[in-house]
């Protein structure tokens, strides 16, 4: 007998998994900090995230937060580092830093399974790169939103330049990028930052729900579908035309489609 169970999530100190049927949750932990990355959390958060992606027996992921927050952003350690660098590093070392942040991003929106951000708390800087990377948010009301980097004589690093415009236009995006306001759920929810908005005790169960309702199509089709979609802005209609011709003759090899027309042509038959 085949066995459904995925196998067991990679070893991690900073980030929690926990399994609802075919849907990973995905726990940043280090709630006594509001969940800030460090250069472990992020490797963990990206082995963790590869895994889910490479476990069939995984149809969607959920990414929240330990605590009353989903994550305040960067380990301010990182920053006290940086002070105390000398200063023909500081550059190299920050370049190689980016690299790792930008590697844990694309791991989120390369995901070929849909990716859920549970926002159970406040999302900042680095944070909320990282619940927009997420294909969807579902937020808890009340929690608070910021592009804060700004503030730290900093530029968006983990992708919000690229991720925000998508998801509020660009003038709405250079006034919360450049004011690095704080936004909450109302406004959030309004603008498109956030997409549903739900209270903390039903946080999880219903983004365990929404992640059920995308996963009905075959494996194949969504994972296509995603990689499509997510080129739409930067190619031209011939171009998404072309990608879409090269997935749908995978998707008529797959044991899904082929299992779908045959029960459809029995029904017609049967009817017949």
């Amino acid at each position: 007998m085949k066995d459904n169970n995925p196998p067991a999530a990679p070893q991690a100190e900073f980030v929690e998994t926990e399994i609802r049927g075919t849907i990973a949750i995905i726990r940043l932990n280090r709630p006594d900090l509001r969940n800030a990355i460090n250069d472990q959390m992020r490797q963990e958060l990206v082995s963790i995230f590869e895994w889910a992606d490479q476990t069939p027996a995984i149809r969607a992921i959920i990414l929240t937060g330990a605590g009353k927050g989903f994550c305040s952003g960067g380990d301010i350690g990182g920053m006290r580092e940086r002070l105390s660098a000398p200063q023909d590093e500081v550059s190299f070392n920050g370049w190689m830093r980016q690299k790792k942040t930008h590697r844990g991003v694309a791991v989120i929106h390369g995901c070929t399974k849909p990716v859920i951000a549970a926002m159970n708390g406040a999302a900042f800087g680095l944070g909320l790169d990282m619940a927009m990377a997420c294909d969807f948010i579902i937020a808890v009301d009340g929690a608070r939103m910021s592009m804060s980097f700004l503030k730290r004589g900093l530029v968006s690093d983990g992708g919000g330049m690229y991720f925000l415009p998508r998801r509020v236009g660009l003038v709405r995006a250079k006034e919360l990028i450049l004011s690095g306001r704080v936004v909450l759920t109302d406004e959030a929810l309004a603008i498109g930052l956030v997409d549903r908005v739900t209270t903390s005790e039903s946080l999880l169960d219903e983004a365990c729900a929404w992640a059920e309702e995308l996963t009905q199509g075959s494996p194949a089709a969504v994972a296509l579908t995603k990689a499509i979609l997510d080129k739409t802005f930067e190619s031209s209609d011939e171009d998404i035309f072309a990608l879409g011709r090269q997935a749908q003759a995978i998707c008529y090899s797959t044991k899904e489609h082929r299992a779908s027309v045959e029960a459809f042509l029995h029904k017609a038959d049967t009817k017949a």
